[in-house]
């Protein structure tokens, strides 16, 4: 019989700051309890049911009982970027955070990128990306000199026009500035954002690709591989662990394809792990601070639950999650330190469990792990604490 654990993180969806988010710069920051005030209440009935609001200490009102298991996990790891969140999810907590320049990325790092990539760079300070290519588009396309720009979050980033760098060409590009931040200078990801348009109209496309690091250590992803289970990357999935410790990859572009490709591969049928990322609240909504469009994009997501949850067989489970907030209502475009909500159903398992406040978010790893069968050293598994009690 094949068993399926589908893990759907829905990107930047936090749930309430962290007890150090000062440190972060991220005092009163609750990215679900603030969108849905902006929205005047979220019109996610499917996602409530569940139990998303029954979260403890998130500001949100319940009704009823829930149908399924819910709690919130806090991340170890001393970061609030999508690597991080998901090497922890996957029972990877990186101890030392990945580099973060800050206002600019030295003379030693931008000429080197330079001499690699044989043309001159502008840009090299913190932006949101379709600011950026307001402020330079015309630049780049006159120039043809890449734009490279930063955040809070351990990135490099580069925006290119496609008619200019032809987005092979931009995507070499990109590897060769992953080369170059490695040792002492490696960041987290190097993300390519390609653009589009003419001056005054620019905008990006959905042809982003990341180059991130190799996991520094096992996920639970290489467990389940090694023992032979099917494990599936939908959306970015494959660019954060870096193809590594999956079967399977399609690599969507959007929550609507990435719904799609979830709802595929059950209907197919697989036994093993469905790790999908559904990346437009952030990249769409959070990033552009639009809560708007953030709550929109929460609506949509909730309209498919049922058929998931219809395609589920007796014994499988879904658990959907977060890896870090993107607050749409504070100001900044950057990530915020919050916690991860976790909602977790199956047909077979307890309803209204309250699964409390995880110490780390590698319990979701830990639970995924013991589901098949086997033991991780990272996390601590609420497995049982899900599965309805023996008669």
């Amino acid at each position: 019989m094949m068993a399926k654990f589908t893990i759907i993180v829905l990107d930047s969806v936090g749930v309430g700051e962290l007890p150090d988010a000062a440190d972060f710069g991220d005092t009163g920051t609750n990215t679900l309890k603030h969108v849905d005030e902006f929205m005047g209440g979220l019109k996610i009935p499917n996602l409530k049911r569940l139990g998303l609001f029954h979260i403890q200490d998130t500001g949100l009102t319940a009704e009823g009982k829930a149908q399924g298991c819910y709690g919130k996990a806090a991340e170890v790891g001393k970061a609030k970027d999508t690597t991080n969140g998901h090497f922890e999810i996957a029972g990877l907590t990186v101890k030392t955070p990945f580099k973060v320049f800050g206002e600019s990325f030295p003379p030693r790092i931008i000429e080197e990128l330079e001499r690699r990539i044989g043309t001159k760079v502008i840009g090299n300070y913190p932006a949101s990306g379709t600011e950026i290519i307001k402020e330079l588009g015309d630049e780049h396309v006159k120039t043809g000199y890449p734009i490279v720009y930063l955040s809070a979050d351990s990135l490099m980033q580069i925006a290119m026009h496609e008619s200019v760098i032809p987005l092979e060409e931009q995507y070499e590009i990109c590897r060769k500035a992953r080369e170059l931040l490695t040792g002492d200078d490696t960041v987290s990801r190097v993300i390519c954002r390609p653009f589009t348009g003419t001056s005054g109209h620019y905008y990006r496309t959905e042809n982003r690709k990341d180059f991130s690091v190799d996991p520094p250590g096992r996920t639970v992803l290489d467990l389940l591989s090694e023992q032979g289970k099917e494990v599936i990357g939908v959306g970015k999935i494959e660019d954060i662990f870096n193809r590594r410790g999956l079967t399977k990859i399609n690599h969507t572009k959007n929550n609507r394809e990435g719904i799609a490709a979830a709802l595929s591969y059950l209907k197919e049928g697989f036994d093993g792990l469905l790790f999908v990322n559904l990346v437009d609240f952030d990249m769409l909504y959070g990033h552009r601070i639009d809560p708007q469009g953030y709550g929109e994009a929460l609506e949509d997501f909730a309209r498919f639950l049922p058929e998931m949850i219809s395609l589920l067989d007796e014994e499988d489970i879904l658990l959907i999650t977060a890896d870090h907030g993107c607050d749409p209502t504070t100001p900044g475009t950057d990530h915020t330190r919050e916690y991860i909500p976790i909602v977790v159903y199956g047909k077979r398992l307890r309803q209204g469990a309250d699964l409390g406040v995880r110490k780390t978010f590698s319990d979701i790893g830990a639970t995924a792990a013991e589901y098949f069968g086997y033991t991780f050293p990272a996390g601590t598994s609420f497995l049982k604490e899900i599965s309805r009690e023996k008669v």
